[in-house]
């Protein structure tokens, strides 16, 4: 068997592996691992590579950003943020038809802005929102497709661990990742909106109302929120001007938000504890996943696989929209039963130099901006797709008396939005690229 046969059957192996639940970093690990023998031909390089492998990997400075906006996540739900957006949220826009609902997907947008995980923001707001849009008389399928939809803006709003790990892996600057992040996320917390607004205009018995807050008791809210406000824009807005590094950023905003913690009482000896220990946890399971991959990807690159694909690709004549359609296509569908990380680790070293060999009409790196944003796009459309999406079965360990089916039905609206944000962002890369061209 040829070195490009082996790198060809690795990938089903992989995924073989993972639907027979070995964990994805292990599964990447073990046979990255065991297809450079192969290529190699002998072990003796293979434990050479194993000595400088992980250190390799893990001495990266960039990566130090990871437990930093995971313990940043941590800090600001012992805080009491997502209460504190949800409420702020609602009172403003609850007594609309369908605002408890819109309510929830800007609080989603607000806590995935200090949270950076998808999975995390959907099971952090549904045990705020789920309560609140029940007791407002809202049909079950729309309160969980909305949830579940409102926690993919955790990993597509900045900061997001998963677009640092895009950053590095590709080669780019994590400010610039961030940047081209912003206006997409906004965009698609505005067209959730829209959607619910849409559902509720078509189907009114699918929404309650609640009653109208008078305005001194709105503004005494909103100051409950100031300080999450504050710590976004003095993290986020200090990476963009430079003041300080995206891992200065982390460190600040966890800083800041360990602070607004223990202010609000949320913090002590006892829950400081499990939040390090969570912490740990959720970066012990990233790094590994970093590692598995870079195995992997060590293999792919020594088998030649990536780079003959492309080649091949640009052999066959086909359009460069209907390549990327068709790789977009792919997250979809694999999104629905592995994480964004993974996928992107898994798949960003294959088709990567397919997409930087093809002709966008931009420079290099700004298709690789361009590409970045629209996989983390896609493969968060996957995690709501019935009728595996993980963030479906997230909202409904929550809500288990309504059944899957309302929440499928629930969700394909906002699907379908996604669907159509994908085809404006690939038709108009200039949305996406409005503020690193503005900043550059």
């Amino acid at each position: 068997m040829s070195e490009l046969q082996i790198a060809a059957w690795s990938f089903p192996l992989v995924l073989v592996l993972i639907f027979l639940r070995m964990p994805i970093g292990l599964a990447m690990l073990l046979v990255g691992l065991g297809g450079s023998v192969l290529v190699f031909g002998d072990a003796m390089p293979l434990l050479q590579q194993i000595k400088t492998l992980a250190y390799g990997q893990f001495a990266n400075h960039s990566l130090t950003i990871v437990p930093l906006f995971l313990l940043m996540g941590q800090f600001a739900t012992l805080g009491g943020m997502s209460q504190a957006l949800f409420r702020a949220a609602e009172a403003f826009l609850g007594h609309r038809k369908g605002g408890v609902a819109m309510a929830a997907i800007g609080a989603c947008a607000g806590f995935g802005s200090i949270c950076g995980s998808s999975l995390a923001t959907a099971a952090t707001m549904g045990q705020v929102a789920l309560p609140e849009l029940r007791r407002a008389g809202y049909d079950g399928g729309l309160a969980t497709g909305a949830l579940a939809a409102g926690g993919t803006l955790g990993i597509l709003i900045p900061p997001s661990v998963v677009l640092v790990i895009y950053a590095i892996l590709t080669e780019q600057n994590i400010a610039v990742m961030f940047a081209a992040a912003f206006v997409p996320g906004i965009l698609a917390a505005l067209s959730y909106m829209g959607v619910i607004s849409l559902v509720v205009h078509l189907k009114p018995e699918l929404a309650g109302q609640m009653a109208r807050v008078p305005w001194k008791e709105r503004f005494a809210i909103l100051a409950l929120v100031w300080p999450v406000v504050l710590i976004f824009l003095v993290v986020v807005g200090g990476i963009y001007t430079g003041i300080f590094t995206p891992t200065e950023g982390a460190a600040v905003g966890a800083i800041a938000t360990g602070t607004l913690a223990w202010l609000r009482g949320g913090l002590n000896r006892r829950t400081l504890a499990s939040t390090i220990d969570g912490t740990a946890t959720g970066t012990a399971m990233v790094f590994m996943i970093v590692l598995g991959a870079a195995a992997y990807n060590n293999f792919l690159a020594l088998s030649g696989l990536p780079q003959e694909l492309a080649m091949w690709v640009g052999d066959q004549g086909y359009a460069p929209l209907v390549v990327l359609g068709a790789i977009l296509l792919f997250y979809v569908v694999m999104g629905c039963v592995m994480d964004s990380l993974s996928m992107i680790l898994l798949t960003v070293p294959i088709f990567f130099p397919m997409i930087q060999g093809m002709d966008f009409g931009m420079t290099p790196d700004e298709t690789a901006i361009w590409f970045g944003i629209l996989v983390l796009i896609v493969v968060e459309v996957g995690l709501i797709t019935p009728p595996v999406g993980m963030n479906l079965f997230v909202i409904q360990s929550m809500a288990p008396d309504i059944p899957i089916k309302d929440t499928y039905k629930g969700v394909m609206p906002f699907v379908s939005m996604d669907l159509l944000r994908v085809v404006l962002l690939v038709a108009f890369p200039a949305i996406t690229l409005l503020i690193p061209r503005l900043t550059g």
